[in-house]
């Protein structure tokens, strides 16, 4: 491991490493594939984590992501996220996304990464890529100079802390396209963690720039195929209208999610109505789609009215659905205990 990593790391990068424990890196071996790599120790001993990635980049149309996707990738301005916890093909989607985007507008591309893992290539749009830790220091640092180098399009690899995110809200009121990952689980709580990030007496003013910027959240799911041999994206898609923007204004961010179920022609939809979509055109099989839903219960329903069996669906999701309950991680039993003051019981 030793020998793999002086192989690996530049002798600065090797200090680093030394230095703080940890390190993440990319290279590529040529004609055959480029690795994301994180380097770290556990138990006084050397470890090397490595995912693969193609050389090249593939299409929106290959992913068999929604037609909204491409559009998303064409606005003039505002700001998009795509959103997923880590390994969920966020870096994929944005850099499809790119792809198309420099495949079809004459425009100028940064992408600020730690580190770079799709290499682009010019076609009709330039794309300048800069990797933290050797183009830039930090991420907060590219996007303070960032605009003094007249991009058209910014994409920030990650959305980490207050400053980064701060700087690409700005970035966004002020005419750019900027994509932007976070590690959440659905569309709304996008919106919460954003403003949560910041100080509460500044979260009023956070609200209404989002209100003002945010032109879609795409929250990303990765499921195994039914027959074993890939996998597939799950999509919940917000694109927020008049209403969603209001809501998002008043702080009634619970609100949003019924908004999205019920705008489906728009092109927004739920996790449970994308997977409902994938079990019923049979990508992913039942039991997969309702492991991966934070609402079985809607999901059953979903299903249920579709005229899919559901009779294999695992016993929860359907004793949630017998119930009657709405979902059941909204669902506060009663207060069983008399140990607490009146009003004042916790369950």
């Amino acid at each position: 491991m030793r020998l793999m990593i002086e192989n690996l790391l530049s002798p600065d990068q090797q200090q680093d490493f030394t230095r703080n424990q940890d390190f993440d890196l990319s290279f590529e071996v040529e004609r055959l594939a480029r690795f994301r790599c994180s380097l770290y120790r556990q138990r006084g001993t050397l470890c090397l984590a490595v995912r693969a990635l193609p050389l090249v980049i593939p299409s929106l149309d290959s992913l068999g992501l929604p037609p909204v996707v491409s559009d998303l990738a064409m606005l003039p301005r505002g700001l998009v996220l795509v959103t997923g916890p880590s390994g969920s093909g966020k870096s994929t989607t944005l850099a499809a996304m790119i792809a198309r985007l420099n495949e079809t507008s004459q425009k100028h591309v940064i992408t600020i990464e730690d580190p770079l893992e799709f290499l682009h290539v010019d076609k009709r749009s330039r794309v300048d890529q800069r990797a933290v830790g050797t183009d830039t220091p930090s991420f907060g640092r590219a996007l303070r100079s960032i605009v003094r180098q007249n991009p058209d399009v910014i994409l920030v690899g990650e959305m980490r802390d207050l400053e980064t995110i701060s700087t690409a809200l700005t970035a966004a009121e002020t005419g750019h396209l900027v994509f932007g990952t976070l590690h959440t689980q659905s569309a709304p709580s996008t919106i919460d963690r954003i403003v949560d990030v910041f100080p509460p007496a500044q979260q009023e003013q956070v609200r209404i720039m989002i209100a003002n910027s945010l032109q879609a959240v795409v929250t990303q799911a990765l499921l195994p195929t039914a027959d074993g041999n890939g996998r597939v994206a799950a999509l919940e898609i917000l694109l927020p209208d008049d209403a969603v923007r209001n809501l998002i204004r008043q702080a009634k961010i619970e609100q949003v999610y019924s908004v999205m179920q019920t705008n489906t022609a728009r092109g927004m939809q739920t996790m449970e109505q994308a997977l409902a979509d994938l079990a019923i055109r049979r990508v992913v099989t039942l039991e997969e789609a309702l492991a991966r839903s934070s609402r079985p219960d809607q999901l059953v329903g979903i299903l249920d009215r579709a005229g899919f069996d559901v009779a294999g669906a695992p016993a929860t999701a359907l004793t949630w659905r017998a119930s009657g309950l709405a979902d059941p991680l909204l669902f506060t039993p009663p207060c069983i205990t008399n140990e607490s003051p009146a009003g004042s019981c916790r369950t």
